[in-house]
């Protein structure tokens, strides 16, 4: 322990003489020692730390796991060594420090005593992240819970937490210790769910600087305007329809998303030897969930097209409406819901603010401003309130039947055909028939990486590659990012998504949150979803149809 110490203080002593620290890193590492020699704020985290991992920043990156706070003075020690942020687990164990990243799922289940819900609230804009936490907390009441903390991220976040013990310990069945991630990650999607009509509706009101935003974030206003389906509520996609007519008999065809290429169409009429060229074309809204549509593919006896608003006027038109996706600018992290996931500790600086992760209350929320957060004003409040036991039960309820009821729709309306891909040989795929963003996702990232990793398991694991070469690509890749993810938490995603029954396709395209954000898509795909396009590829290359 002395030679490691010695061995990073060496390290920092040589990084300062020999490198030109960045003005933000001498900025937190000139408050570190002030700040966290507060006895008040030494108890805060060390009360906090209770049955959690506790793992200390070094600015620029983690230290070792496992770990935990064991007294008031371990703050100063990490402090003295280097550290300028403390971070924990939102699971609860039995004993810390017997974590190793090597157990087995039932050996985690073994040692976790419980969990939290950790409410991870991401927003470019501080303001945001208060609309959006204020209705998450007004939902939290709505179903009966009244024992929750919130607390500062010390950028542009929030973070709402329900203590386990709000949860029953045995609910339908399963004990609850043993239900994560797949519980919590069901209340968060619940959440959003609930909270998401009011969000965009405060958002709108609040007024948006579109040409700000896209300037800050990769959100142009194309990608945060969504046209809603009035049918089932899924987002909805503008297609063109073709009116086409033969150059020999008139006669008139429509055919939607058609492109004209120098192999012409030919006559579908027998005896005629002629062929279509497009008369005009008409923009219409299609759900890709349900196929529901704001055009009726039909000719009348009289070769006319009907459009939109004649069918309106015969009351054939269901109106689709243009909304803002407001949740893809305060999302409910889902990443966060995931084993051995870390999250900064109440009163932890932040390393590129240098404020204090302070607690807030649903009051004071939109009085709120980062001058409050200043380490040295910062006065240590309780995080971590006593619930009655099972006040949670109604939202643990309300959030599995909407789970269940939101799969089974999803399943029934999904537009790819999911067992066409369960028969996919993986041996007639390489990487050359892999879409453009997955190829540019293998040369690795550098921002993103947790989302990178999902999109490309479950890209994977949909082409039906074996668990072992799932395993030995996913390494080989995050050698290749900078830095590359901790080894542990890529086994723990490995793992648990190879415990899921059914398979968990990759993201679509049209989900900001993954592929344009992470800066891999360069152009629009020609189809809605990654695998879609291996199976196009295939069907191309080796006769694979969908259904055989």
């Amino acid at each position: 322990m002395q030679e490691d110490k010695k061995e990073k203080n060496e390290k920092n002593d040589l990084k300062e003489a020999v490198e030109e620290i960045s003005p933000q890193e001498k900025r937190i590492r000139a408050i570190t020692r002030i700040y966290y020699s507060k006895p008040e704020v030494q108890k805060a985290l060390l009360e906090f730390s209770k049955n959690r991992e506790v793992v200390p920043r070094y600015f620029e990156g983690f230290g070792k796991r496992p770990d935990t706070l064991l007294y008031p003075s371990d703050v100063i020690n990490l402090v003295n060594r280097g550290a300028t942020s403390f971070h924990a687990s939102e699971e609860l164990w039995r004993d810390p420090l017997s974590l190793r990243t090597e157990m087995s799922p039932n050996e985690f289940h073994d040692l976790r005593i419980g969990w939290d819900l950790l409410i991870d609230i991401d927003s470019p804009y501080l303001d945001y992240s208060k609309i959006a936490a204020h209705l998450v907390c007004t939902t939290l009441e709505k179903y009966g819970i009244k024992s929750y903390g919130i607390k500062f991220s010390g950028n542009k976040g929030m973070h709402i937490i329900v203590p386990s013990a709000a949860f029953p310990s045995l609910y339908r069945g399963s004990e609850t210790r043993t239900m994560f991630p797949d519980w919590p990650r069901a209340i968060t999607e619940f959440l959003l769910f609930e909270i998401k009509p009011s969000y965009n509706k405060q958002l709108i009101e609040l007024g948006i600087n579109f040409e700000a935003l896209e300037k800050r974030t990769k959100f142009s206003k194309e990608d945060l305007i969504e046209t809603r389906c009035p049918n089932c509520g899924k987002p909805s996609k503008k297609v063109l329809v073709a009116a086409l007519q033969c150059t020999r008999c008139k006669s008139r065809i429509e055919r939607s998303s058609y492109v004209q290429t120098k192999r012409k169409l030919k006559c579908i009429e027998p005896s005629c030897p002629g062929y279509y060229e497009i008369k005009e074309q008409h923009e219409y809204d299609k759900c890709e969930s349900c196929g529901f549509s704001s055009y009726d593919k039909h000719s009348s006896s009289e070769n006319k097209i009907v459009y939109s608003r004649e069918m309106k006027r015969d009351e054939k038109y269901s109106e689709f409406n243009e909304e803002l996706a407001a949740e893809k600018l305060g999302s409910l992290d889902l990443v966060l819901v995931s084993p051995r996931h870390l999250f900064r500790m109440p009163y932890s600086l932040h390393e590129k603010t240098a404020l204090a992760s302070i607690i807030l209350s649903k009051e004071n929320l939109f009085s709120f401003t980062p001058k409050d957060a200043d380490p040295f004003k910062a006065r240590p409040a309780l995080f971590y309130p006593s619930p009655i036991p099972g006040e949670a039960e109604h939202l643990l309820e309300a959030a599995l039947d909407w789970k269940q009821r939101h799969q089974e729709k999803q399943d029934k309306t999904r537009s790819y055909n999911r067992e066409a891909y369960e028969a996919i040989n993986p041996e007639g795929i390489n990487e050359e028939m892999f879409p453009a963003p997955i190829k540019k996702l293998l040369k690795g990232i550098a921002e993103g990486r947790k989302r990178g990793l999902f999109i490309l398991i479950t890209f994977l694991r949909a082409l039906n590659f074996p668990s072992e070469a799932i395993t030995s690509r996913v390494y080989e890749w995050n050698k290749k990012n900078t830095p590359p993810l901790k080894e542990g938490y890529v086994k723990s995603q490995l793992e648990w998504h190879t415990r899921q029954k059914r398979k968990i396709m990759p993201p679509n395209y049209d989900n900001a949150s993954f592929y344009k954000d992470l800066g891999l898509m360069d152009k629009q795909p020609m189809a809605k979803n990654p695998i879609a396009e291996v199976v196009r590829t295939l069907h191309r290359k080796t006769g694979y149809s969908q259904g055989h």
